[in-house]
């Protein structure tokens, strides 16, 4: 029996072949996008799995109110980690991570530094946390002792070759040698700590042992026993606070946490689970830029909506192509056949066409997800020998088959016979016609939706890109690691600016394009109050900063050097202004301290305060900076004049070569610098982009399949009205209309979800661009107008038909 349904099933396939094709590419289309998505989500749910115990490691959070600053942290104080280990029973084991940020390094019998991009302090209990496997070496005791790093097994490569690393020296930033004590396997890709390829002992750093309570720059992880309740625990922090850190703040500022907290302040712990990070944390101080919850949502959406269009044209086609098979039904009734052998039938057919469709969407995703794994910055693999997803595959693609064809087979298997065959039956059935409207509404508000999300991520993208920032972005050359020059920093500088192509030039330890820094508090002389704190970023800059950033002064000056005492003056922003209170901030002096121990005071005197930029992402508000003349150096930049690039570049690295020999030349361009930021804002745009495109098309293919059957029903009347005198126009307004009715229903429908989900979005942002009406217009029109293109062709096919043929048979 099965042999004859599958015969008779591709017989009909074959039979119809226009409609054949229809379905099947638009199911492979859908199921081949579906797929692609499916892998893109199951990777970004994937992040730290793969680590032992990962269910049980969780990383403190710190959230904190002061200084009229609101900071979500990522990291937590030195000695939090060990003390909660001591006093609570329930942790048994911890371990802290300390950004030592980007470093020059090299053998220690080498001449020339490479630029190792993530070098972070660990504790030597990581490898009892996380279970990354120890190639060579102890993990227990590798990091135990000062100037000791475990480095990757790239790194390895890298630094060595295939010499055995074990025992051999590496320098960091020119200065302190390492030895190398291990080597461990790289860190998965899906990891929020993929990029840690060195890990220098966390006894190296005096910084670890200051007891600094108020001071949060250790990334610190827990790992709790078993059955421990993660949120339970929680409640002790308060204890924590109390019992260290009040007595920290007392002996800082002589007020108690309480007292603080009063005032409007407040400090609190949370414990964030290691598989949420990735895409559930967006904090300062994260080691790795995260992934986004919503964009896995988003791209859930929009493979279930993909799928369900492709599902919904076969049920649109084949309930239209019911009457043509109602005889077919008729005949077999007559001759015996039950109801059940036909919803058999008919399911088979569809089940076939579902596999056919399946096969060719693996097909055309395997060979789509290098163009996928480019688009979406990922490595994911096509898992060809993994069991689970080809059973689900299969599972699928079963699924869809019998969903897709359940209607067109219960519906034409409930025919009665008799009436069938002596024509005295409605064929089209008293709800498949508005099961079909319905269901190409269904399909166009999913139309509209994504062509409205489509238009608000590309105007906001364009947004950000023009956006005035209050500095000058363009033809702003960055070069890197200005400390390798040593004390020719200012040398260099001078040199560069005699080139013809360079206009000014600037040293900052950091720059108005986000990343991560470290905020400082600071207080007025005499008033070292809970109430009257001010926390601010402190970036180091010379006398050229303001004129080269293009940065505009609202009151006061900037840095000169015909003031000596401007070595202990500081510049701040409006918004540090607005903080510090009402009056004149200028001639205002301030002190903060240099330390994490509070030991080494810095008093200050305002003498300038610069308009608001934008130095942090355009999804924070403008907070609270301070620019002092600098006493270090990160970078050195260069405000070119806009001639050839290139030359200038190649001018530049000669000299950086001549006065540095051995130090890598890394530079970069502000403006790509800037744009790198948003990058997973554009890749999401590109990727929302091309599925929009396919659901259309694949909306298109079943508009453009009705289209021609609606035609093909409507012969004879095109015929009749035309011999009475209908023009073209007349005739292709007639079929068309019908199908304007259901998108403008569309349109109706899918606008406001549309306006709900992107309104969502944009939330994330501090500033955007608003959605405005005509938007949701222009996205109804380019849905009525593609509705009509795809209509149109048959409808004009339809009204040019010679009336003889299709009325000569009457």
């Amino acid at each position: 029996m099965l042999k004859n349904y599958l015969k008779i099933a591709w017989r009909n396939l074959r039979k119809h072949k226009f409609y054949t094709f229809l379905n099947i590419f638009g199911l492979s289309l859908g199921l081949a996008s579906c797929l692609l998505i499916t892998l893109y989500v199951v990777d970004e749910l994937s992040y730290d799995r793969s680590f032992a115990n990962a269910d049980r490691i969780y990383r403190i959070n710190a959230d904190i109110r002061f200084g009229g600053a609101d900071m979500a942290l990522a990291v937590a104080p030195d000695p939090l980690a060990f003390t909660l280990k001591k006093d609570y029973p329930q942790i048994e084991q911890v371990v802290r991570l300390r950004e030592n940020g980007s470093q020059l390094v090299r053998r220690a019998d080498a001449a020339d530094n490479l630029k190792e991009d993530h070098v972070f302090y660990a504790d030597s209990t990581f490898f009892k946390v996380f279970s990354v496997p120890m190639l060579q070496g102890d993990p227990n005791t590798a990091l135990s002792n000062p100037q000791t790093v475990v480095i990757s097994e790239t790194d390895a490569k890298k630094y060595f070759g295939d010499a055995n690393p074990m025992g051999k020296a590496l320098k960091v930033d020119n200065s302190t040698t390492y030895t190398v004590t291990g080597v461990m396997r790289d860190i998965p890709a899906q990891s929020h700590m993929r990029d840690l390829n060195m890990l220098l002992s966390m006894s190296s750093t005096d910084e670890s042992r200051q007891n600094a309570w108020g001071s949060h720059n250790f990334n610190t992880y827990i790992l709790f026993r078993e059955g421990v309740d993660a949120k339970q625990f929680e409640a002790n922090f308060e204890t924590v606070l109390q019992k260290y850190t009040s007595k920290w703040i007392k002996s800082f500022m002589g007020a108690t946490l309480d007292e603080v907290r009063k005032t409007g302040n407040y400090l609190v712990y949370t414990l964030m689970p290691l598989t949420d990070i990735h895409l559930h944390s967006d904090r300062t101080a994260e080691i790795n830029a995260n992934g986004n919850i919503q964009y896995v949502y988003i791209f859930g959406v929009v493979a279930i909506f993909l799928l369900s269009i492709a599902c919904v044209n076969f049920m649109n086609l084949a309930t239209a192509r019911s009457a043509n098979r109602a005889k077919e039904v008729g005949v077999r009734k007559a001759l015996g056949s039950e109801r059940s052998s036909l919803v058999s039938q008919f399911l088979t057919e569809s089940v076939m066409l579902s596999f056919f469709s399946l096969a060719l969407a693996i097909l055309v995703a395997y060979l789509a997800l290098p163009l996928f794994n480019n688009l979406a910055s990922k490595q994911i693999q096509f898992p060809i020998t993994n069991v689970w997803f080809w059973s689900v595959l299969l599972l699928t693609g079963g699924i869809v088959g019998v969903m897709a064809g359940s209607y067109p087979a219960f519906f034409l298997s409930a025919f009665q016979p008799l009436k069938v065959l002596k024509n005295t039956i409605e064929l089209e059935g008293k709800g498949s016609g508005y099961l079909r409207n319905a269901l190409v509404v269904f399909q166009f508000v999913i139309s509209v939706m994504l062509i409205v999300g489509t238009g608000v991520i590309y105007r906001q993208l364009n947004y950000i890109q023009t956006k005035k920032l209050g500095f000058n972005k363009d033809q702003m050359l960055i070069v890197n690691d200005a400390y390798a020059l040593n004390n020719q920093v200012k040398a260099f500088k001078e040199q560069v600016l005699a080139l013809p192509n360079v206009e000014s030039a600037t040293v900052s330890s950091f720059l108005p394009t986000p990343s991560s820094r470290t905020d400082h508090t600071f207080f007025p002389v005499g008033q070292m109050q809970q109430d009257k704190g001010l926390n601010m970023q402190k970036w180091s800059v010379d006398y050229d900063f303001v004129k080269t950033m293009g940065l505009q002064m609202a009151s006061g000056r900037a840095f000169d050097e015909a003031f000596p005492s401007d070595s202990t003056g500081i510049v701040i922003n409006e918004a540090a202004a607005k903080v510090l209170g009402e009056g004149d901030p200028i001639g205002k002096k301030i002190f903060g301290y240099e330390d994490a121990a509070l030991t080494k005071r810095v008093d200050y005197t305002i003498i300038g305060v610069v308009k608001n930029f934008h130095f942090e992402s355009l999804r924070r508000n403008i907070g609270a900076l301070s620019l002092i003349l600098y006493k270090s150096s990160g970078s050195v930049v260069f405000r070119m004049k806009g001639g050839d690039a290139p030359q200038t570049v190649a001018q530049v690295e000669a000299l950086w070569k001549k006065m540095a020999p051995g130090q890598p030349f890394n530079y970069r361009f502000m403006d790509q610098d800037f744009d790198n930021v948003y990058r997973s804002e554009q890749r999401v745009g590109q990727i929302f982009i091309t599925f929009a495109a396919i659901s259309i098309i694949i909306g298109c293919l079943g508009l453009f399949g009705l289209s021609a059957f609606t035609a093909e029903r409507r012969t004879k009347e095109i015929g009749v009205r035309k011999v009475l005198g209908a023009s073209v126009v007349n005739i292709v307004a007639l079929l068309s209309k019908e199908f304007i009715k259901l998108i403008i229903i569309a349109i109706v429908i899918g606008s406001p979800i549309a306006w709900f989900g992107m309104n969502h979005w944009l939330s994330d942002f501090a500033y955007h661009v608003d959605l405005a009406w005509w938007m949701f217009a222009a996205a109804g029109l380019l849905a009525i107008v593609i509705a009509l293109l795809t209509v149109s062709f048959q409808s004009v096919k339809a009204a040019l038909m010679n009336p003889v043929r299709s009325l000569k048979s009457e």
